[in-house]
């Protein structure tokens, strides 16, 4: 039993279809390991140890009586503090909204619960998903080493994953807030295509922006919950309906004939990163694909233009409560709401003229190739007191962004993969882009690379 939080998805659900594992067992366990673990990291908001238990219960019994849902009936997983869940308090982060209860779960949260799913609580987070902690909320700690950053804002569901006190989690990406700590934790997190995924009963962030995704211990298990969250909604206009692959079988196509582009006007990564990329390539040619030298579009503009497009988008979805409770916020958020609120329509109008050039260079490149290798951060570990409040500055926040943020300006799904360790033993990740809603692509070329390879199967000491 002490080891069953390091099962994978498929490899649990396997078990439970055959009965050979209970997922009250698989839940109790997730739970000891929280009670043990999570007061030093500081994972999560609330755990729902009783919901747990209840939709444990319910899925055995479904499953002994053959109606077995899916690869998600009886896996316990937890849900990123913006996702509503009726009945249970949806903070986002924020002191502002720590008495908010939803009357309806988001519909992330619905697709999840009728796929079996448990639900173990909800995940701690920057405040509103922008860049830092509330500071009267303590900040995840990373299971790794406590010196380093966890990644932001999807914090807790990285550490919670990593740290096996959850099988997957969902988080969300406005700048690269799935990917951040999917590298910092060593985890297979998927940021789908700009309305792969319904943001109905998500707190925004910034909407033109914001994607929900699954992070997960791989690549495969990735798939299991994104095929499971993915689709249109009628309570979301922006959820596109496009078909839904089954990403789980794509897994299984591998990479042989696809065409993988590798920049070659990379700028300012360290060795670790650099590492990490060619070790990919490497991999993904040994498995069959063709790697083509490319030229990324211009970032800079871009990765410096994020912040006040956010600021505009936030601004607005925060109008509710700021300023008129700005006492009631930290810092770092409410000056990107002021930014926001202080920018003009023609400000707006020149952004969105640099948005449009910079996602039509990203798709004139997947004219080109079918895949793209990049960085997810310039460095592979970043030092806590490197990330504090008091350091940032736009040009910092834009040089950490290059990679990140001009991918959710354009939509295009990524994979982050776990890729090496440093010399301190921090987990190195980087991204695998495509194409628009060609998510089974990016997966089945993160799974060839995690067949060939085991940085994935690494687990923290702690």
């Amino acid at each position: 039993m002490s080891e069953l939080h390091w099962l994978s998805i498929a490899e649990a659900s396997e078990k439970l279809r055959r009965r050979a594992l209970t997922s009250v067992a698989l839940t109790e366990a997730h739970l000891v390991r929280i009670e043990a673990r999570d007061g030093a990291l500081k994972s999560y908001a609330r755990v729902t140890a009783a919901r747990a238990l209840d939709d444990a219960k319910a899925a055995d019994a479904e499953i002994a009586a053959g109606r077995w849902r899916g690869a998600l009936h009886g896996i316990p997983i937890a849900l990123k503090d913006l996702c509503d869940t009726a009945g249970i308090a949806t903070a986002g982060g924020m002191t502002v909204h720590a008495q908010r209860v939803p009357e309806r779960d988001s519909t992330v949260a619905r697709r999840l619960a009728e796929a079996g799913a448990v639900l173990l609580g909800k995940l701690q987070m920057t405040e509103g998903a922008y860049g830092a902690h509330h500071p009267k909320i303590p900040a995840p700690v990373s299971p790794w080493n406590d010196a380093y950053w966890v990644g932001s804002s999807s914090s807790g569901s990285g550490v919670a994953t990593a740290a096996g006190l959850c099988m997957a989690s969902l988080g969300s990406d406005t700048g690269g807030s799935i990917r951040y700590p999917s590298a910092a934790n060593g985890l297979s997190g998927v940021k789908p295509t700009w309305g792969r995924v319904s943001r109905a009963g998500v707190l925004p962030l910034a909407d033109s922006l914001d994607h929900v995704g699954p992070m997960a211990r791989s690549a495969l298990d990735a798939a299991i919950v994104l095929g499971a969250i993915a689709g249109a909604d009628p309570d979301d206009p922006t959820a596109s309906p496009h078909p839904v692959d089954d990403y789980t079988r794509a897994c299984a196509r591998g990479v042989l004939g696809r065409s993988v582009g590798l920049p070659t006007n990379l700028a300012a990564i360290d060795d670790d990163v650099r590492g990490a990329l060619d070790r990919a390539a490497e991999v993904l040619r040994a498995a069959g694909a063709r790697t083509v030298e490319v030229a990324l579009p211009p970032l800079d503009d871009a990765a410096r233009d994020w912040m006040p497009m956010c600021a505009v988008e936030a601004a607005l979805a925060h109008q509710a409560t700021y300023p008129h409770r700005a006492s009631e916020y930290g810092q770092v958020l409410a000056d990107l709401l002021d930014l926001g609120r202080r920018l003009s329509a023609l400000d707006l109008a020149r952004l969105n003229q640099r948005r449009a050039a910079v996602t039509g260079g990203f798709d004139r490149l997947f004219a080109e190739v079918d895949l793209l290798l990049l960085p997810a951060i310039p460095a592979a570990a970043y030092k806590l007191a490197e990330m504090a409040p008091a350091t940032r500055t736009p040009d910092s926040v834009a040089r950490r962004m290059r990679y990140t943020a001009p991918l959710d300006m354009s939509g295009h799904p990524t994979l982050t993969l776990p890729g090496g360790f440093t010399a301190d033993g921090m987990p190195v990740g980087f991204q695998i882009a495509g194409r628009r809603f060609a998510e089974a692509d990016v997966l089945a070329a993160g799974h060839a690379f995690q067949r060939a390879t085991d940085w994935h199967l690494k687990r923290p000491a702690t």
